[in-house]
């Protein structure tokens, strides 16, 4: 019997809620994530890169495997509280300079400590959430997992920021670890409906759905068109959070009421919608509704399987399935997804029919065939693997990987093959107006080094020096596919043409990497000694505010309620309206002077790690106009004030 140290109610077990929250949290938004984007900071990639993400998954492989061991000789909650410690210092240590040496060991501290904490978990989960209604408990602390790892100002923080944040939270599970509700972990009752599939089965389903989840997280992660239309911008990141809480909830009825299978199939069909969708032009928002669907459906099953569903008389047994489930299908079959998604830029129906054919194949044997072996899952993994190396078409001679030299190389032959040369100069003169409107001025030699040179025959249209770091990806996107809708009276064409293969994307990514260190510190220093003439503020009154802003900026701005917006739901911040605001950027209390230089100076110069573009090319005067028309069509409104909450 289990022996309780406090009356267990729906309520008893909100501690089992923050332990699953914060061990997701971690893994989600830090191992798979944070520590990767540290890595990329700090110049890691290629082999290197391999051999740490490498050292992280032996070290979770391996204590997963050993977790049994540990059975009898180490009190769960010791144990859980080790695994919490071990993840935190070993966020903490990211925070430091990096190599091989140290980056390799501190991924497998990480990926060890996980070991060692999941297993330890999902073991003696009932110690801490009990066993009233522990499935929707278990729902509930994978939803507010995504919930939370969602929410934009985490999601988009810098690695050291999130390594914090999930270093933080490690300490405040040892604190919540440190008491159980029930003393004794002893078998535990079946809690849902249904058949249960036999171990082996449920292995292999798991290992199909985290193999195809990977893959699929890879390459939309890793496709600038795909990510702007998943989970880029704030709206688009609350609404995935909201997604994934709504079905980790259903996810956990659907174990309760109809069993595993049921379960596991909804969140399969679930992941192979949204990777048809990333296929086709237009639709990666309604992929963006299936992925997250997919992901927490088959995610709570993960964790109520070995803690609940499955058939055991012990811990140690427990702890022997989980070891092996995680090992296996958490660890192994991620990597398998992303070394197999490594060189596409796309997910092929092939890809999706492999993964089916692994998650079915089992189900048709058992229903076929009287006899089952275990021996069947590891064949089927291995044919897998084949057949999709087999299936996938290679690389065309011309797509490189993504975001790499190779691909910012095809996009610099994209752009000499298109003329861009013919109108667009890479080349910032010293002594002249371009170190204003464009960045710091050009080294010569530099340029008449590459091969060949791109300074340019003559300039009809903006300077591409700085461009990687004046444009964002999704403004480079629009104005390509339609110049004249960001760019007024542009002769520039249109080249939505080169989006139907590969060179639009490879031409984002050259056009990203034309950019300098010193650029920033260039355009803080420009827009501090820029500022608007009395005589530009007096000729700005001679000229229509109102048309000024519909030429140059109601493609994403809203105008008094009225908007095209074609982009809005892919801005990493969503613009205001012109007339109400909010205006995060500019400071409470500012005399009106003041507040017409500084939206001034917004219009001029854009606004960093946003969508805003500067308008350089553009008058002072005309400038000028169009900030006193923002403050006129808000003074009307009644908005005196130009700041709001972010």
């Amino acid at each position: 019997m289990l022996a309780r140290t406090e009356n267990e109610n729906w309520f008893s077990g909100w501690r089992g809620v923050g332990l699953i929250a914060i061990t997701y949290i971690y893994f989600l938004i830090f191992a798979q994530f944070g520590f990767l984007k540290r890595l990329a900071d700090l110049g890691i990639a290629g082999d290197q890169l391999k051999i740490i993400m490498g050292a992280m998954a032996a070290g979770g492989i391996l204590t997963s495997l050993l977790a049994p061991r540990f059975e009898s000789h180490w009190q769960p909650v010791r144990r859980l509280q080790t695994g919490f410690l071990g993840c935190g210092v070993g966020a903490f240590f990211t925070l430091l300079p990096l190599d091989l040496q140290t980056g390799t060991f501190i991924s497998f501290l990480i990926g060890s400590a996980l070991g060692v904490l999941t297993v330890t978990l999902v073991t003696h989960l009932n110690l801490w959430i009990g066993t009233k209604q522990p499935l929707l408990k278990i729902g509930l602390g994978v939803g507010l997992a995504y919930f939370v790892c969602n929410d934009p100002k985490l999601f988009n923080s810098p690695p050291a920021a999130m390594a914090l944040v999930s270093a933080m939270l490690c300490f405040v599970g040892i604190g919540l670890a440190n008491r159980a509700l029930v003393q004794v972990s002893a078998a535990i009752p079946p809690v849902a409906r249904g058949t249960l599939p036999p171990y082996w089965l449920a292995l292999g389903c798991f290992t199909a759905l985290v193999w195809l989840d990977s893959a699929a997280f890879y390459i939309i992660q890793n496709t600038p068109d795909l990510k702007s239309g998943t989970w880029e911008g704030s709206r688009r990141l609350w609404q995935n959070g909201e997604i994934h809480f709504l079905a980790a909830l259903g996810s956990s009825v659907l174990l309760l009421r109809r069993g595993l299978s049921t379960a596991l199939s909804f969140a399969f069909v679930a992941l192979a919608c949204a990777c048809s969708l990333l296929n086709k032009p237009g639709q990666p928002g309604l992929a963006a509704v299936f992925y997250p669907l997919g992901v927490s459906l088959y995610s709570v099953a993960l964790v109520a399987y070995p803690a609940y569903l499955a058939s055991t008389k012990s811990a140690f047994e427990r702890s022997r399935i989980a070891g092996r489930l995680y090992a296996v299908a958490g660890w192994l079959g991620s990597g398998l997804g992303i070394g197999m998604a490594e060189n596409l830029r796309h997910i092929p129906p092939a890809f999706v029919l492999c993964a089916s054919l692994l998650f079915f194949a089992p189900w048709i044997w058992k229903l076929f065939c009287a006899r089952s072996h275990e021996i069947l899952t590891t064949g089927m993994l291995l044919i897998a693997a084949l057949g999709v190396l087999k299936v996938l078409p290679a690389p065309a001679s011309h797509t490189p990987p993504l975001h790499s030299d190779l691909l910012v190389n095809y996009g610099r032959e994209v752009y000499i093959a298109e003329g861009c040369i013919n109108c667009h100069s890479q080349y910032v003169r010293p002594d002249s107006s371009d170190e204003m409107m464009w960045g710091p001025t050009s080294d010569v030699d530099i340029r008449r080094a590459e091969q060949p040179p791109l300074i340019g025959n003559r300039r009809q249209g903006p300077d591409l020096t700085q461009v990687g770091d004046r444009r964002s990806a999704l403004w480079l996107r629009a104005h390509f596919m339609n110049p004249a809708m960001l760019s007024h009276d542009t002769p520039m064409p249109n080249y939505a043409h080169l989006f139907i293969d590969d060179r639009g994307d490879a031409l984002i990514a050259y056009m990203e990497s034309l950019g300098g260190t010193n650029h920033f510190v260039h355009l803080a220093a420009t827009q501090t000694m820029w500022q608007l003439s009395d005589q530009s503020i007096t000729s700005a009154h001679q000229l229509d505010g109102t048309i000024l802003l519909q030429k140059h900026c109601v493609t994403c701005h809203s105008l008094n309620g009225l908007t095209r917006q074609t982009w809005k739901n892919s801005f990493k911040r969503l613009p205001p309206d012109l007339a109400t605001g909010p205006f995060i950027y500019v400071p409470l209390g500012l005399p009106p002077d003041f507040r017409l230089r500084r939206i001034a100076q917004i219009i001029k110069f854009g606004l960093s790690d946003t969508d805003m573009p500067g308008h350089e090319y553009l008058p002072d005067e005309e400038v000028a106009a169009m900030a006193g028309q923002i403050i006129k069509l808000s003074a009307q409104k009644g908005h005196e004030n130009f700041d709001c909450q972010k």
